[in-house]
Protein backbone atom coordinates (compact mmCIF):
# COMPACT_ATOMS: atom_id res chain seq x y z
CA UNK A 1 0.00 0.00 0.00
CA UNK A 2 1.21 3.42 -0.84
CA UNK A 3 2.35 5.69 2.47
CA UNK A 4 -0.68 7.67 3.07
CA UNK A 5 -0.76 10.68 5.25
CA UNK A 6 -3.05 11.44 8.31
CA UNK A 7 -4.28 14.08 10.21
CA UNK A 8 -5.62 13.68 13.25
CA UNK A 9 -7.67 15.70 15.00
CA UNK A 10 -9.02 14.78 18.96
CA UNK A 11 -6.15 12.50 18.87
CA UNK A 12 -6.36 11.92 22.82
CA UNK A 13 -3.74 9.60 23.67
CA UNK A 14 -3.45 8.55 19.88
CA UNK A 15 -5.69 5.51 19.68
CA UNK A 16 -7.21 5.87 16.29
CA UNK A 17 -3.14 7.41 14.71
CA UNK A 18 -1.56 3.64 15.96
CA UNK A 19 -4.61 2.17 14.38
CA UNK A 20 -3.52 4.31 11.15
CA UNK A 21 -0.49 3.70 11.44
CA UNK A 22 -0.65 -0.20 12.13
CA UNK A 23 -2.59 0.07 8.44
CA UNK A 24 0.76 1.26 7.57
CA UNK A 25 -0.01 5.30 7.09
CA UNK A 26 2.11 7.87 8.43
CA UNK A 27 0.40 10.36 10.81
CA UNK A 28 2.10 13.68 9.90
CA UNK A 29 -0.11 15.75 12.56
CA UNK A 30 -2.47 15.47 15.37
CA UNK A 31 -4.35 17.82 17.64
CA UNK A 32 -4.85 17.73 21.58
CA UNK A 33 -6.27 20.01 23.90
CA UNK A 34 -5.98 18.20 27.46
CA UNK A 35 -2.94 18.32 28.31
CA UNK A 36 -2.47 15.19 29.96
CA UNK A 37 -3.42 13.75 27.17
CA UNK A 38 -1.22 15.44 25.05
CA UNK A 39 1.87 13.97 27.54
CA UNK A 40 0.76 10.13 27.00
CA UNK A 41 0.78 11.10 23.25
CA UNK A 42 3.90 12.64 23.17
CA UNK A 43 5.59 9.92 24.72
CA UNK A 44 4.23 7.57 22.22
CA UNK A 45 4.20 9.02 19.01
CA UNK A 46 7.44 10.83 18.21
CA UNK A 47 7.63 10.87 14.95
CA UNK A 48 4.16 13.02 14.84
CA UNK A 49 3.82 16.52 15.24
CA UNK A 50 1.78 17.74 17.83
CA UNK A 51 -0.40 20.60 17.97
CA UNK A 52 -1.36 20.66 21.92
CA UNK A 53 -3.75 23.51 21.77
CA UNK A 54 -7.74 24.58 21.32
CA UNK A 55 -9.02 23.03 17.87
CA UNK A 56 -10.34 26.28 17.41
CA UNK A 57 -7.36 28.51 17.55
CA UNK A 58 -5.41 26.28 14.92
CA UNK A 59 -4.96 27.73 11.53
CA UNK A 60 -4.98 25.00 9.14
CA UNK A 61 -2.54 27.08 6.71
CA UNK A 62 0.25 26.17 8.93
CA UNK A 63 -0.42 22.79 8.17
CA UNK A 64 0.66 19.86 6.19
CA UNK A 65 -1.50 18.69 3.29
CA UNK A 66 -3.15 15.09 4.05
CA UNK A 67 -4.69 12.50 2.40
CA UNK A 68 -7.12 11.78 5.62
CA UNK A 69 -8.66 13.14 7.97
CA UNK A 70 -9.42 11.77 11.21
CA UNK A 71 -11.51 12.95 13.91
CA UNK A 72 -13.00 11.48 17.50
CA UNK A 73 -14.83 14.15 18.43
CA UNK A 74 -16.27 14.39 21.98
CA UNK A 75 -19.14 11.96 22.26
CA UNK A 76 -20.28 13.40 26.11
CA UNK A 77 -22.32 15.44 24.38
CA UNK A 78 -24.02 12.89 22.22
CA UNK A 79 -24.23 10.04 24.83
CA UNK A 80 -27.00 9.26 27.70
CA UNK A 81 -24.13 9.64 30.03
CA UNK A 82 -22.76 13.07 29.09
CA UNK A 83 -26.55 14.24 29.17
CA UNK A 84 -26.80 13.97 25.62
CA UNK A 85 -27.54 18.17 24.86
CA UNK A 86 -25.80 17.48 21.58
CA UNK A 87 -25.04 21.20 19.64
CA UNK A 88 -26.27 22.78 23.16
CA UNK A 89 -23.12 21.72 24.44
CA UNK A 90 -20.16 23.73 23.85
CA UNK A 91 -18.61 20.18 23.06
CA UNK A 92 -21.25 19.27 20.72
CA UNK A 93 -20.14 22.20 18.37
CA UNK A 94 -16.44 21.27 17.83
CA UNK A 95 -18.13 18.89 15.54
CA UNK A 96 -18.22 21.79 12.83
CA UNK A 97 -14.17 21.89 13.37
CA UNK A 98 -13.93 18.46 11.80
CA UNK A 99 -16.10 20.73 8.37
CA UNK A 100 -13.63 23.43 9.02
CA UNK A 101 -10.53 21.55 8.70
CA UNK A 102 -11.91 19.38 5.58
CA UNK A 103 -12.66 22.57 3.60
CA UNK A 104 -9.77 24.05 3.77
CA UNK A 105 -7.48 21.03 3.44
CA UNK A 106 -9.51 18.87 0.91
CA UNK A 107 -8.10 15.28 1.65
CA UNK A 108 -9.33 12.82 -0.17
CA UNK A 109 -10.90 10.94 2.65
CA UNK A 110 -11.88 11.02 6.32
CA UNK A 111 -12.85 9.22 9.39
CA UNK A 112 -15.23 9.73 12.25
CA UNK A 113 -15.71 8.15 15.49
CA UNK A 114 -18.13 8.38 18.21
CA UNK A 115 -20.57 6.64 20.34
CA UNK A 116 -23.59 4.99 18.70
CA UNK A 117 -26.37 7.24 20.37
CA UNK A 118 -25.32 9.78 17.88
CA UNK A 119 -27.18 8.23 15.10
CA UNK A 120 -30.44 8.66 17.69
CA UNK A 121 -29.40 11.91 19.38
CA UNK A 122 -32.64 14.32 19.22
CA UNK A 123 -34.85 11.60 16.96
CA UNK A 124 -32.01 11.82 14.24
CA UNK A 125 -32.11 15.63 13.60
CA UNK A 126 -28.37 15.78 15.28
CA UNK A 127 -27.13 12.69 12.39
CA UNK A 128 -29.00 14.89 9.58
CA UNK A 129 -27.06 17.85 10.33
CA UNK A 130 -24.10 16.09 10.44
CA UNK A 131 -24.56 14.16 7.29
CA UNK A 132 -25.63 17.31 5.35
CA UNK A 133 -22.75 19.49 6.52
CA UNK A 134 -20.33 16.87 5.08
CA UNK A 135 -22.22 16.41 2.32
CA UNK A 136 -21.92 20.39 1.42
CA UNK A 137 -18.29 20.45 1.82
CA UNK A 138 -18.10 17.68 -1.08
CA UNK A 139 -17.70 14.37 0.69
CA UNK A 140 -19.90 11.31 0.76
CA UNK A 141 -21.54 9.87 3.49
CA UNK A 142 -21.05 5.82 5.00
CA UNK A 143 -22.28 5.34 8.60
CA UNK A 144 -22.07 2.05 10.28
CA UNK A 145 -22.05 0.71 14.03
CA UNK A 146 -19.48 -1.97 15.22
CA UNK A 147 -18.92 -4.04 18.35
CA UNK A 148 -15.05 -4.49 19.17
CA UNK A 149 -15.87 -7.84 20.39
CA UNK A 150 -17.76 -9.13 17.34
CA UNK A 151 -15.15 -7.49 14.76
CA UNK A 152 -11.95 -7.89 16.39
CA UNK A 153 -10.25 -10.49 18.94
CA UNK A 154 -10.63 -7.99 21.83
CA UNK A 155 -13.08 -9.22 24.26
CA UNK A 156 -14.58 -5.82 25.07
CA UNK A 157 -17.92 -4.82 24.48
CA UNK A 158 -17.34 -1.69 22.79
CA UNK A 159 -20.34 -0.69 19.82
CA UNK A 160 -19.19 2.47 18.56
CA UNK A 161 -20.10 4.66 15.38
CA UNK A 162 -18.08 4.80 13.07
CA UNK A 163 -18.35 7.25 9.56
CA UNK A 164 -16.41 7.29 6.77
CA UNK A 165 -16.36 9.61 3.47
CA UNK A 166 -14.58 10.37 0.27
CA UNK A 167 -14.05 13.90 -1.15
CA UNK A 168 -16.24 14.71 -4.98
CA UNK A 169 -18.49 12.23 -3.86
CA UNK A 170 -21.48 13.55 -1.75
CA UNK A 171 -24.11 12.22 -3.34
CA UNK A 172 -22.92 9.09 -2.10
CA UNK A 173 -25.04 8.94 1.52
CA UNK A 174 -26.96 7.06 3.82
CA UNK A 175 -29.50 8.15 6.36
CA UNK A 176 -29.41 6.13 9.04
CA UNK A 177 -26.18 3.71 9.67
CA UNK A 178 -26.06 0.83 7.55
CA UNK A 179 -25.04 -3.23 7.65
CA UNK A 180 -23.30 -3.51 4.22
CA UNK A 181 -22.35 -0.39 1.81
CA UNK A 182 -24.70 -1.10 -1.04
CA UNK A 183 -24.95 1.72 -3.38
CA UNK A 184 -27.60 3.91 -2.46
CA UNK A 185 -28.64 4.72 -6.09
CA UNK A 186 -26.91 2.87 -8.96
CA UNK A 187 -26.76 6.14 -10.93
CA UNK A 188 -24.55 7.53 -8.71
CA UNK A 189 -20.68 7.30 -9.81
CA UNK A 190 -18.90 6.94 -6.83
CA UNK A 191 -15.75 4.69 -7.26
CA UNK A 192 -14.08 5.26 -3.87
CA UNK A 193 -17.17 5.18 -1.89
CA UNK A 194 -18.50 2.34 -3.73
CA UNK A 195 -15.51 -0.27 -3.39
CA UNK A 196 -15.62 0.70 0.41
CA UNK A 197 -16.35 -2.55 2.77
CA UNK A 198 -17.27 -2.47 6.13
CA UNK A 199 -15.64 -4.82 7.70
CA UNK A 200 -17.06 -8.26 8.24
CA UNK A 201 -17.11 -10.27 11.75
CA UNK A 202 -14.26 -11.96 13.11
CA UNK A 203 -14.25 -15.75 12.55
CA UNK A 204 -10.81 -16.69 15.01
CA UNK A 205 -12.33 -16.93 18.49
CA UNK A 206 -11.69 -13.98 20.79
CA UNK A 207 -8.60 -14.28 23.36
CA UNK A 208 -9.51 -14.21 27.58
CA UNK A 209 -9.34 -11.57 29.23
CA UNK A 210 -6.72 -12.79 31.11
CA UNK A 211 -3.83 -13.09 28.34
CA UNK A 212 -4.78 -9.24 28.96
CA UNK A 213 -3.26 -8.69 32.67
CA UNK A 214 -0.16 -7.50 33.63
CA UNK A 215 0.29 -8.33 36.98
CA UNK A 216 3.38 -6.36 37.45
CA UNK A 217 0.91 -3.13 37.80
CA UNK A 218 -1.13 -4.17 40.53
CA UNK A 219 -0.85 -2.11 43.63
CA UNK A 220 -2.45 -2.97 46.98
CA UNK A 221 -4.82 -0.63 46.66
CA UNK A 222 -6.82 -2.65 43.70
CA UNK A 223 -7.30 -5.56 45.80
CA UNK A 224 -10.77 -6.72 47.19
CA UNK A 225 -9.35 -7.89 50.06
CA UNK A 226 -10.78 -5.93 53.01
CA UNK A 227 -13.15 -8.34 55.37
CA UNK A 228 -14.02 -5.46 57.37
CA UNK A 229 -15.10 -3.69 54.18
CA UNK A 230 -19.23 -5.03 53.48
CA UNK A 231 -18.60 -4.04 50.13
CA UNK A 232 -15.48 -5.66 49.26
CA UNK A 233 -17.41 -8.71 51.07
CA UNK A 234 -19.78 -8.44 48.48
CA UNK A 235 -17.77 -7.99 45.97
CA UNK A 236 -15.49 -11.03 47.35
CA UNK A 237 -19.23 -12.91 47.24
CA UNK A 238 -19.54 -12.50 43.56
CA UNK A 239 -16.66 -12.90 42.31
CA UNK A 240 -16.05 -16.54 41.96
CA UNK A 241 -15.41 -17.46 37.58
CA UNK A 242 -11.97 -16.20 36.52
CA UNK A 243 -13.39 -16.13 33.14
CA UNK A 244 -15.83 -13.33 33.81
CA UNK A 245 -15.69 -9.58 34.30
CA UNK A 246 -17.25 -8.14 36.81
CA UNK A 247 -18.47 -4.61 37.83
CA UNK A 248 -19.80 -3.29 41.18
CA UNK A 249 -22.96 -1.70 40.58
CA UNK A 250 -23.90 0.76 43.94
CA UNK A 251 -25.99 -2.00 45.13
CA UNK A 252 -24.88 -4.91 43.42
CA UNK A 253 -22.20 -6.51 41.46
CA UNK A 254 -22.58 -7.59 37.73
CA UNK A 255 -21.90 -10.19 36.01
CA UNK A 256 -20.91 -9.62 32.59
CA UNK A 257 -21.84 -12.16 29.83
CA UNK A 258 -20.20 -14.32 27.28
CA UNK A 259 -16.46 -13.83 28.87
CA UNK A 260 -16.09 -9.99 27.53
CA UNK A 261 -15.14 -6.87 29.40
CA UNK A 262 -18.03 -4.29 29.47
CA UNK A 263 -17.34 -1.08 27.47
CA UNK A 264 -14.47 0.92 29.47
CA UNK A 265 -15.73 4.33 29.97
CA UNK A 266 -14.07 7.98 30.75
CA UNK A 267 -15.39 7.80 34.00
CA UNK A 268 -13.60 4.93 35.39
CA UNK A 269 -11.11 7.74 36.76
CA UNK A 270 -14.13 9.25 38.73
CA UNK A 271 -14.44 6.24 41.11
CA UNK A 272 -12.80 2.76 42.13
CA UNK A 273 -16.30 1.13 41.06
CA UNK A 274 -16.78 1.97 37.46
CA UNK A 275 -13.71 -0.06 37.00
CA UNK A 276 -14.09 -3.76 35.64
CA UNK A 277 -13.15 -6.67 38.62
CA UNK A 278 -12.14 -9.99 37.95
CA UNK A 279 -10.94 -12.92 40.07
CA UNK A 280 -7.04 -13.20 40.02
CA UNK A 281 -5.44 -15.79 42.13
CA UNK A 282 -8.43 -15.88 44.17
CA UNK A 283 -8.65 -12.65 45.24
CA UNK A 284 -11.07 -10.38 43.59
CA UNK A 285 -9.26 -7.20 41.92
CA UNK A 286 -9.44 -3.96 39.65
CA UNK A 287 -7.98 -3.81 36.66
CA UNK A 288 -4.95 -1.62 36.28
CA UNK A 289 -4.79 1.52 33.96
CA UNK A 290 -2.56 -0.17 32.41
CA UNK A 291 -4.44 -3.56 31.56
CA UNK A 292 -7.26 -0.92 30.48
CA UNK A 293 -5.04 0.24 27.79
CA UNK A 294 -4.37 -3.69 26.71
CA UNK A 295 -7.97 -3.98 26.38
CA UNK A 296 -7.99 -1.45 23.57
CA UNK A 297 -5.81 -3.45 21.67
CA UNK A 298 -2.98 -0.92 22.43
CA UNK A 299 0.57 -2.91 21.86
CA UNK A 300 2.73 -3.94 24.70
CA UNK A 301 5.10 -1.60 23.76
CA UNK A 302 2.89 1.36 24.94
CA UNK A 303 3.81 3.72 27.90
CA UNK A 304 2.25 5.43 30.40
CA UNK A 305 3.47 8.14 31.83
CA UNK A 306 5.16 8.02 35.29
CA UNK A 307 3.99 11.53 36.37
CA UNK A 308 0.17 11.40 35.80
CA UNK A 309 -2.43 9.89 38.16
CA UNK A 310 -4.35 6.76 37.70
CA UNK A 311 -7.17 8.90 37.67
CA UNK A 312 -6.42 10.51 34.12
CA UNK A 313 -4.82 7.30 33.36
CA UNK A 314 -8.43 5.53 33.72
CA UNK A 315 -9.84 8.35 31.72
CA UNK A 316 -7.04 7.99 29.01
CA UNK A 317 -7.94 4.56 28.40
CA UNK A 318 -11.81 4.98 28.52
CA UNK A 319 -12.01 7.61 25.94
CA UNK A 320 -9.96 6.17 23.33
CA UNK A 321 -10.88 3.51 20.81
CA UNK A 322 -10.33 -0.12 20.50
CA UNK A 323 -7.20 0.08 18.19
CA UNK A 324 -7.60 -3.04 16.12
CA UNK A 325 -11.15 -2.62 15.07
CA UNK A 326 -10.02 1.09 13.89
CA UNK A 327 -6.89 -0.89 12.36
CA UNK A 328 -9.46 -2.75 10.02
CA UNK A 329 -11.05 0.45 8.89
CA UNK A 330 -7.75 2.11 7.88
CA UNK A 331 -6.60 -0.75 6.18
CA UNK A 332 -10.30 -0.42 4.03
CA UNK A 333 -9.56 2.75 3.29
CA UNK A 334 -6.07 2.47 2.00
CA UNK A 335 -7.36 -0.11 0.13
CA UNK A 336 -9.92 2.20 -1.42
CA UNK A 337 -7.24 4.51 -2.06
CA UNK A 338 -4.81 2.21 -3.49
CA UNK A 339 -7.58 0.30 -6.17
CA UNK A 340 -8.59 3.59 -7.25
CA UNK A 341 -4.97 4.80 -7.66
CA UNK A 342 -5.18 7.90 -5.75
CA UNK A 343 -2.24 9.86 -6.31
CA UNK A 344 -1.06 11.16 -2.29
CA UNK A 345 -0.90 14.78 -1.74
CA UNK A 346 2.69 14.56 -1.23
CA UNK A 347 3.32 13.94 -5.14
CA UNK A 348 0.92 16.90 -6.36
Amino acid sequence: MNNYSVGSLFAGVGGVCQAFKNASFSVIWANEFDNKACITYKLNHTDTLLFDQDVQSLNTKKLSPIDVLTAGFPCQPFSQAGHGKGFDDERGKLFFEVIRFLNDLQPKAYFLENVKTLATHNNGKTFAIIRDKLKEVGYSFIPFILNAAEHTDVPQGRERIYIVGFKDEAEYSFAKPIKANINPNSSIFAPFSSSFVIPKKEIKPRREIHSFLDKTTVLESDLYNNLSNPIHLKIQEAVINTQVVYQYRRYYVRANKSAVCPTLTANMGGGGHNIPIILDNGIPRRLTPKECFNLQGFPNKFLLPSNISRVSLYKQAGNSVVVPMVEKIAKEIGKVLNENNYCSSKFK
